[in-house]
């Protein structure tokens, strides 16, 4: 049995489906059972279980060949990070209470840097689970190109706003495809302790780069526009942000180089989508 945590989202969706279609059986784990209906009628198993909830958890994962793990994204964590804390304490609990017999734990680029930023969210979690006693792999995947779909409507007028900068600057960048894809295939391996995998897709791309590809897809001209360093902190408090900095930290990581895989380029496995397939899916998706 394989359980899959973040299965209605767009990586968890591709791994569940990975595993269905090579017939192999499948839990999935839901917050409210209704989100679980769409996956019992293709075969699942279904578990309700939040992932603060350490009990619930521990059930959904008792007597599992793997377990893939997925945190909910918190783009606005309160200082020093408490919820990536609580999460931490909750996985190790039930990780350590249904003792699977291996799990894989999606993690990003950069959860190695020393610099406090967004991504330290997955350090503090990966140092957590590498106290467990369960081999764990840490699936550490770069930016997701599926990003980009913030950047549709403003790609139809033409100027997309740009925070990674420069905007020539090549940015490890990767499918959810491909990540979805890549982490059933590892859940399937056997390995002893704790790994660290990570994934970029075929080529690192500029802001530049998936202008171009914007404007090639729509027919017309589309062009990047750095968004000035100085303003970020009132914009995104603009927005709602109360604490924007790891944020602003995160994007400087990526700008100036210091958030980068662990192996280097070299060492980083490639996926096969390519931005100009991921783009025509997210203008596809935007259509009305």
């Amino acid at each position: 049995m394989f359980v899959v945590t973040g299965i209605t989202g767009n990586v968890g969706s591709v791994v569940a489906r990975t595993l269905l279609e090579q017939r192999l059986p499948v839990r999935a784990v839901v917050r409210h059972a209704v989100k679980g209906e769409a996956w019992a009628e293709r075969g699942c198993e279904v578990a309700v279980a939040d992932i603060n909830d350490a009990i619930a958890l521990a059930q959904a994962f008792k007597g599992a060949e793997g377990v893939f793990i997925l945190a909910p994204p918190n783009f606005d964590p309160q200082p020093d990070f408490p919820e990536a804390r609580a999460i931490a304490a909750t996985l190790k609990s039930a990780l350590g209470t249904a003792r699977p017999h291996r799990a894989l734990y999606l993690s990003t680029i950069g959860a190695q840097a020393k610099q406090t930023n967004l991504l330290t969210q997955h350090t503090i979690i990966e140092e957590v689970l590498r106290e467990s006693s369960v081999p764990i792999t840490f699936c550490r995947p770069g930016w997701f190109m599926e990003n980009s779909s913030w950047e549709v409507a403003p790609a139809r007028d033409g100027v997309i706003p740009s925070f990674l900068q420069p905007l020539d600057k090549p940015v490890p960048m990767v499918a959810t495809e491909d990540i979805g894809k890549l982490a059933a295939e590892l859940l399937q391996e056997k390995w002893e302790h704790h790994r660290v995998i990570e994934l970029e897709g075929p080529k690192r791309l500029t802001p530049n780069e998936i202008a171009a590809t914007f404007a090639e897809l729509l027919g017309r001209f589309v062009k990047m526009e750095p968004v000035p360093r100085n303003t970020w902190e009132t914009l995104f408090r603009s927005q709602g942000m109360r604490n924007p900095e790891p944020r602003i930290q995160m994007l400087d990581g990526f700008n100036q180089g210091w958030i980068e895989f662990e192996s280097g380029e070299a060492g980083s496995r490639k996926g096969a989508v390519t931005l100009k397939t991921v783009l025509r899916g997210v203008i596809e998706r935007s259509n009305p």
